[in-house]
């Protein structure tokens, strides 16, 4: 069975042939004809079972004879690497079609979007936002849009999306094909689907357990334990290619730091780099330059490395369908991979939400040789920030030291040297922040001959040194 039982374009078939597909996934061979055929699909697959292709051969089929050069599919997708992932694909599949696709997502510049648009493009790979922005511009035209693809879904609800995509909608004509992809069916998604969907094709492929070709384990281990451990296990595991994943930006950054100063050639991927900077380390991570990527779950949906041997969660993570999006990058396509999951004693609730969704128990394994009984710091302060330092406002020297010289400007003033006109003793804040002296000016009223020295720092100034202060001057 193989990929010309489609009857595709011959185009698009010659686009199949040069990238080396060969026998559809389970995916494809249930999505690809009810999508030829027009239907609206709604398809229920995890990540790294073939999605891009299933939508995306049969929309190059719709589009490779017609009209170039105007927006007439769109596909939405949750993530900046998800984005690229995609178009890459539609690209790579396109190329003997003529077709062009681009992406269209913040982080970057506007302006190179903008000229892309205006020299034309069929298919736009767009995150909600960023897209919104072009709609409010008037950049983009959408007009003649036939298709619209929701890739992932369910992770858009989870990044807070769906408001902006019911926006995208109504920028949309109403005759169009829809398709939509998600690896998980909240009720939130479900309602979306019955919104958007007219009389869909459902199509569903082990809907939340992670791929058969995955072996689990969890590793038992204290908080303080996690580094250590997660070196050990690296000295017993073949480094090609693997992902970990962590809970929080500054982990993913500082454990990535950490391998690099142990000697691996390993890169991070987390809200806080750049697009160019996340583009190189993902390109990096690709190629083999990077033999480790330390990842948020943020970036789980859009690495598309189809040799990940070993994905390892430093952290758990948060629900049992965030487990099978980031255990989704290895066993991908039929290949075998193993997930090692590090878990604390609070992660036992979790774990067994995991267990229940793979409806097994998961294997609990001790690495031998490593030591267990090393007790926690007093302050775990592996991850901590440094502490900053305190910023005291310094006192006058007149102030400070009491010099005659103070005694001699509050003369000038028509006020008397006393604690309350500077901060010191008599001094405090009222509820605002702001400051309040000792006595008169507690009352709310200022004594006759109080106003040249009023809110001064550190003793009596001379008169109109106020003034040049609040100016700038």
């Amino acid at each position: 069975m193989d990929f010309k039982q489609f009857n595709l374009h011959p185009k698009v078939q010659a686009g199949v042939e040069a990238v080396g597909y060969q026998v559809p996934t389970p995916i494809q061979l249930q999505a690809i004809p009810p999508v030829i055929a027009g239907q609206d699909v709604l398809g229920l697959a995890q990540t790294g079972t073939g999605k891009t292709a299933a939508f995306g051969l049969p929309l190059l089929h719709r589009l490779a004879d017609g009209v170039r050069g105007q927006v007439r599919a769109l596909v939405l997708a949750p993530t900046r690497e998800l984005a690229e992932q995609i178009n890459e694909s539609l690209n790579a599949l396109a190329q003997q079609t003529r077709l062009k696709s681009i992406t269209v997502y913040g982080g970057v510049n506007i302006n190179t979007q903008i000229k892309k648009l205006k020299e034309g493009a069929d298919i736009v790979v767009a995150c909600p936002g960023r897209l919104l922005d072009h709609i409010s511009q008037g950049t983009v035209n959408l007009s003649k849009v036939e298709v619209l693809v929701l890739d992932e879904a369910d992770q858009m609800f989870d990044m807070g999306f769906l408001p902006d995509v019911r926006k995208i909608l109504r920028a949309l004509p109403g005759k169009r094909q829809n398709l939509m992809f998600s690896a998980t069916m909240p009720d939130d998604i479900r309602r979306l689907a019955h919104e958007i969907l007219c009389r869909p094709v459902t199509v569903q492929v082990s809907r939340t357990a992670p791929a058969a070709t995955v072996s689990h384990a969890l590793y038992p281990v204290g908080q303080h334990l996690k580094t250590p451990l997660l070196f050990e296990l690296l000295k017993h595991t073949d480094t090609e290619s693997v992902l970990i994943f962590t809970k929080t930006k500054h982990r993913a950054k500082r454990v990535g730091e950490q391998l690099e100063k142990g000697g691996y050639k390993a890169t991070s991927l987390q809200g806080n780099l750049s697009q160019n900077r996340r583009q190189a380390a993902l390109d990096g991570f690709r190629d083999g330059t990077y033999q480790i990527m330390v990842a948020t779950d943020i970036a789980a949906r859009g690495i598309d490395v189809s040799l990940i041997s070993h994905v390892i969660n430093y952290d758990i993570p948060d629900t049992p369908e965030a487990y099978t999006h980031r255990i989704g990058r290895t066993g991908r396509a039929a290949k075998t991979g193993d997930a090692f999951t590090m878990v604390t004693g609070e992660d036992e609730a979790m774990v067994r939400s995991i267990e229940r969704v793979l409806g097994a128990k998961i294997e609990r394994r001790r690495v031998e040789g490593f030591d267990y009984t090393v007790p926690a710091p007093k302050k775990d302060a592996e991850f901590a920030r440094a502490p900053r330092e305190p910023q005291r406002k310094k006192q006058p020297a007149a102030a400070a030291q009491g010099k005659p010289g103070e005694a001699k400007s509050a003369q000038g003033t028509g006020r008397p040297a006393q604690p309350g006109n500077s901060r010191g003793p008599g001094a405090s804040r009222g509820p605002g922040g702001s400051r309040q002296q000792a006595g008169a000016r507690q009352g709310g009223s200022r004594p006759a001959g109080a106003g040249a020295g009023e809110g001064q720092r550190g003793g009596a100034q001379r008169p109109g040194n106020h003034a040049a202060r609040r100016s700038g001057k």
